[in-house]
């Protein structure tokens, strides 16, 4: 729901919540249903795992085959040179995917531990965990948001995006409602996980938490989890079947055609792989920076 298009008392009504806060047994309850405010967190996968899932590639599959070929025909030299081109593809794609979940758990660390909110009618400290739709927080100089929040209550509040939309410049925040087509970055009536509220005070009801708030979905595009396989990158996946098919098949065709025209099994095997090698790129380099 677009929650900065909408209005406080919209807010109110729809959690069932007020100035006064939730009681204590609400709380309870919408935490046994919308789950802790917490960032989804997955067992890390083994490092060896990752390392042989860089070699899940048709392309690849054709240079280890060569490589096995060039082995048992003692062309060391040749095994040599495939072998280190494979271990580079292969460590780039681990570095990548391991700064990749570095990402995931930085972005985990920005979830605060304790929040300020108003519950049966006064302030108390909570774990953020307990956070649940419809509490009322209590934002503060230097305080970290601990979840998605629409704004109720501000006075010269102003708070750091930088995390979400990359600019350094405080947002001056309001409670008036803004267009339902508002980008991130001007949705003043807005404050979003793990931002940091640098000056002025204010309150805000809780919208979104744990994974359903905009600092989840950033987490889950860096794991690559949430959002499905795009149309550029199917179609790219589908290429490299095509060209894999199309090296191996101009490499056997090379072959044939050179023992054919007289020349010796084991030069026209060499000119193959050759051929193979040449074709298959080494990952991209740029690195996943955590954010």
């Amino acid at each position: 729901m677009a929650w900065h298009a909408t209005t406080v008392a919209e807010v109110e009504q729809r959690w069932a919540t007020s100035a006064r806060g939730l009681g204590g047994a609400e709380a309870a309850r919408r935490l046994a249903h919308h789950g802790p405010n917490r960032l989804a967190e997955e067992p890390p996968t083994p490092a060896l795992v990752v390392f042989a899932r860089q070699f899940a590639d048709p392309l690849i599959a054709i240079l280890l085959v060569a490589a096995v070929v060039t082995v048992a025909m003692r062309e060391l030299l040749d095994a040599s040179l495939i072998a280190v081109a494979l271990l580079l593809n292969a460590v780039i794609g681990f570095t990548q995917e391991r700064r990749a979940a570095d990402a995931v758990r930085a972005l985990m660390r920005l979830v605060v531990q304790h929040s300020r909110v108003v519950r049966d009618g006064r302030e108390q400290v909570v774990d953020s965990a307990e956070l649940v739709p419809g509490d009322l927080v209590v934002l503060e100089p230097g305080s970290r948001v601990p979840a998605d929040l629409r704004l109720c209550s501000v006075n010269e509040l102003q708070v750091d995006e930088s995390l979400l939309t990359g600019e350094s410049i405080p947002v001056e925040k309001d409670t008036a409602p803004v267009a339902e087509r508002t980008s991130i970055g001007d949705r003043t009536s807005m404050a979003y996980t793990g931002s940091v509220v640098t000056s002025g005070r204010g309150r805000g009801y809780v919208v979104a938490t744990g994974q359903a708030t905009e600092l989840g979905s950033i987490a889950g595009l860096v794991r690559g989890q949430e959002v499905s396989e795009g149309p550029l990158a199917a179609r790219m996946a589908s290429f490299a079947r095509v060209i894999g098919v199309s090296v191996l098949a101009a490499s056997v065709i090379t072959f044939v055609s050179g023992v054919a025209l007289g020349s010796t099994a084991e030069e026209m095997f060499r000119t193959a792989v050759a051929m193979a090698v040449s074709a298959v790129p080494i990952r991209s380099s740029a690195p996943v920076r955590p954010m």
